[in-house]
């Protein structure tokens, strides 16, 4: 059956990160949220290095509890809910006297903050930009992008800053959406968004296990987009027909 449109996974598919590694991961976290230690001191919501260190390991801590919930249970937690959580639970402890001048602006920019070094670190494949544009060309196919973020302004700021949103048709992010792939209804999702009623004419492009096992148990066509190296936490992908590329130029050749 003919391909009538594809959802893109975000990270490692259309952009890279640069000499990516667990530790490179973790340092940009560690500077993003140091940098809003410097912001809620600077607005006097921190007073003193106690309690910036307080926030900084209670932050660290509910970060690592909901990434592990996050796998479980395949629910999402936004950056922007947990800063939400630590500056309450600190000021329930009297570490920091009031959060009620906080509003929604301001706990986004604490998420936009957070993860603006890792974002400095994506950049687009070579591929990705002429690839999307010969697809955009094509009769009647669709295009999405369906990336695992707790930050939704990340993904579209990236789309974005390198002039490629203007190709897909839908945005859909975990953060936004409240699940993580591979859950099935992130996927459903976003065939709604997408206008489409039949996932067996839409085929999904990852890198990884919530890819290809996601796309499939909900009914789409799958193929992955092999990286170069792995990570230590990867599931294998057991299937018995197991379509792969080895960047995103070559879909051309499975769009039938």
């Amino acid at each position: 059956m003919e391909i009538k449109s594809i959802i893109f996974d975000f990270g490692f598919t259309l952009f890279y990160f640069k000499d990516p590694s667990i530790e490179k991961y973790f340092n940009c976290f560690k500077e993003g949220l140091e940098k809003c230690v410097k912001l809620l001191k600077k607005s006097n919501i921190l007073e003193g290095d106690t309690a910036g260190v307080k926030l900084i390991n209670l932050f660290n801590k509910h970060r690592r509890l909901a990434f592990k919930q996050s796998i479980e249970t395949k629910i999402e937690y936004p950056t922007v809910d947990i800063f939400k959580t630590v500056l309450k639970n600190l000021y329930e402890q009297n570490i920091i006297q009031d959060i009620s001048n906080l509003n929604e602006g301001e706990y986004k920019e604490l998420g936009d903050i957070y993860h603006s070094v890792e974002e400095d670190m994506w950049t687009p494949f070579p591929v990705t930009e002429k690839t999307l544009k010969r697809l955009k060309n094509l009769e009647d196919i669709k295009l999405a992008v369906l990336s695992n973020h707790p930050h939704h302004i990340s993904i579209k700021r990236l789309l974005k800053k390198y002039d490629l949103l203007k190709y897909f048709d839908v945005l859909v992010t975990s953060a936004k959406f409240g699940k993580r792939k591979p859950h099935p209804e992130i996927f459903h999702h976003t065939l709604e968004k997408m206008g489409l009623s039949d996932a067996s004419t839409c085929m999904m492009c990852g890198d990884e296990y919530a890819d290809i096992i996601g796309g499939h148990r909900a009914g789409l066509k799958t193929i992955l987009c092999q990286r170069l190296f792995k990570f230590p936490y990867e599931k294998e992908i057991n299937l018995p027909v197991l379509l792969k590329i080895n960047d995103i130029s070559e879909i051309f050749n499975h769009l039938l």
